[in-house]
């Protein structure tokens, strides 16, 4: 079911909120805000980077791409005055999940821009894109959207909001320029090649996808919008202003005929568009032909639109990641009982440290999504299980997820048990910095208190940072079961000490056993010389 923004509004109608799309071939930068339900842009610009073209043979982002795309994202950096960093979110797409050096990249744009970029996954790409779709395009038909992008092509099939099916192809219009096109000449050839080359990478998914069928076909991306708009132009288009297979065919005659990419002089192809045009066409023509598609309709929504609804979702406490969350529990027979534990004490232990560690609020999501997911290795060993857990959840689409959150949770898998490692301690810090070191230990202690897997009321725990890397947690005796995890915390000491947390563990005072049982007989004497009933207050156990 879709959200409802119309009568539960996340946003006030003077909130702004952007999203920022670093794709293969161009940047995007869209600021909006939330009017009668509807995302409404107010800002919105487009850069061509073509960060993909920066990329050699070894998938190496050369500097000059990296200027490029730096420079870009300070320009659009000046025009965020208006938006809180938490209303902002930047996503990257396939050229930087392909680059080898993409970190060189992020960490120079992180210091420039207010929010950190989310690298996403293809199939996870889709999804927003659908999102994007479906919110701009409503239907209730179940429809094939497709975007070709700079480095790949998404195709989704969908019904109104919900998508069924995801799926990200390695092509798009600059690497398959690089590929085929790279000397300007636009030849039978070359677009032979090309649709070729496309032909193989749809086929890969043509099983599945006419098994599940459509009844519409949407397009989005500015490949599409370029094509859709010449072929209007032309009077190629149908009645509706649709593309055509026919009209495709027509153009790419068209594109053969004019020779050379720099003389495209076509009615609504952009001059940054000229030179990844005609792979752009030869991918569109691959696809129609494998998949059967006549006829396309164009949608302006698209990626960047799907982020800010996104966000909205996150907003109205309708976050996919929490869907993802369940279904991979669901999927991998976790322990429901079990993982609630670990989170609510994990949050718990969270709560009494959050300000000394300066953790936010997204520090606290993620740990509790990592509690409940850290025994989904289970499903696959009992040996190591933590090691299959970081595993599934580093390597998995899960759909809401960045590769970064991934990465993150798979830190918390990989250190939630067993013996911590020095080595470990410098790569946690490199993807998640101290934040993560202090989410992997709040969850050690929140997994170590349920270790016995029982029903049994915890002895009460209090941590506190009482000095710059120095924990303290007191139990209180109040439980039967309060020495096995009194002796499980002391094991840990040790184990803090690699990475540099000098963790005491306390006792309070106990009342002494003989001295309750001497309470107990006195107020029992004195109840039964009283004449009328009289209540009395339960002592503490």
């Amino acid at each position: 079911m879709p959200i409802d923004y119309l009568t539960n509004p996340p946003l006030s109608d003077d909130e702004m909120m952007a999203a920022i799309d670093i794709g293969s071939n161009s940047f995007h930068l869209a600021i909006a805000r939330l009017d009668h339900g509807e995302v409404r842009k107010v800002v919105s610009m487009s850069e061509k980077v073509q960060l993909a073209a920066g990329l050699d043979e070894n998938n190496i982002l050369s500097a000059a791409a990296e200027q490029r795309g730096l420079d870009c994202l300070s320009r659009f950096v000046a025009r965020l005055d208006s938006v809180p960093p938490e209303r902002i979110r930047v996503v990257a797409t396939n050229a930087l999940r392909q680059a080898k050096n993409a970190n060189d990249f992020i960490s120079r744009a992180n210091k420039i821009l207010p929010k950190p970029i989310e690298i996403i996954a293809g199939r996870e790409e889709a999804r927003l894109i659908y999102l994007g779709v479906s919110h701009t395009n409503e239907s209730s038909d179940k429809r094939l959207v497709m975007d070709i992008g700079g480095g790949s092509t998404e195709f989704i099939i969908g019904q109104e909001f919900d998508p069924l099916l995801t799926e990200s192809l390695q092509m798009g219009c600059v690497s398959f320029t690089q590929k085929f096109f790279a000397d300007g000449l636009i030849t039978k050839e070359a677009f032979n090649s090309a649709i070729s080359g496309a032909r193989k990478e749809v086929l890969a998914i043509n099983g599945r996808y006419q098994k599940t069928g459509w009844s519409s076909v949407v397009g989005s991306s500015g490949t599409i919008k370029a094509v859709r708009n010449v072929l209007v132009s032309k009077g190629w288009a149908d009645e509706q202003e649709r593309i055509t297979y026919k009209g495709v065919k027509k153009l790419e005659k068209l594109l053969i005929k004019i020779g050379n990419i720099d003389d495209i002089e076509l009615e609504g192809v952009k001059e940054h568009r000229k030179a990844v045009f005609p792979a752009g066409v030869a991918v569109l023509r691959a696809v129609m032909k494998v998949l059967g598609v006549e006829t396309i309709i164009y949608s302006d929504g698209a990626l960047r639109e799907g982020v800010m609804y996104d966000m909205l979702g996150r907003f109205a406490s309708e976050d996919v990641r929490d869907r993802s969350v369940l279904a991979l529990i669901k999927r991998y027979s976790g322990d429901k009982k079990q993982a609630k534990q670990v989170v609510k004490t994990s949050r718990y232990l969270f709560e009494q440290v959050k300000d000394k560690l300066t953790l936010t609020n997204d520090d606290c999501d993620l740990l509790r999504r990592a509690a409940f997911l850290h025994e989904i290795g289970l499903a696959i060993s009992h040996s190591s299980y933590h090691k299959h857990s970081a595993y599934l959840l580093e390597y998995s689409d899960i759909p809401g997820f960045s590769q970064v959150d991934q990465k993150r949770m798979a830190q918390l898998m990989l250190n939630h048990r067993r013996k911590l490692k020095a080595d470990m301690l410098e790569q946690t810090c490199q993807i998640g910095g101290d934040q993560l070191v202090y989410l992997c230990l709040l969850l050690r202690l929140a997994v170590l208190a349920h270790h016995s897997r029982s029903d049994y009321e915890l002895p009460e725990l209090e941590l506190k940072v009482v000095a710059e890397n120095s924990w303290q947690i007191t139990l209180a005796d109040s439980s039967e079961h309060y020495a096995f995890l009194l002796a499980d915390l002391r094991t840990e000491i040790d184990q803090f000490a690699k990475w540099g947390i000098k963790l005491s563990v306390v006792e309070t005072p106990a009342v002494e056993a003989q001295e309750i049982e001497t309470q107990d007989v006195d107020m029992q004497k004195a109840a039964a010389m009283s004449a009328e009933p009289q209540e009395i207050e339960q002592l503490p156990l």
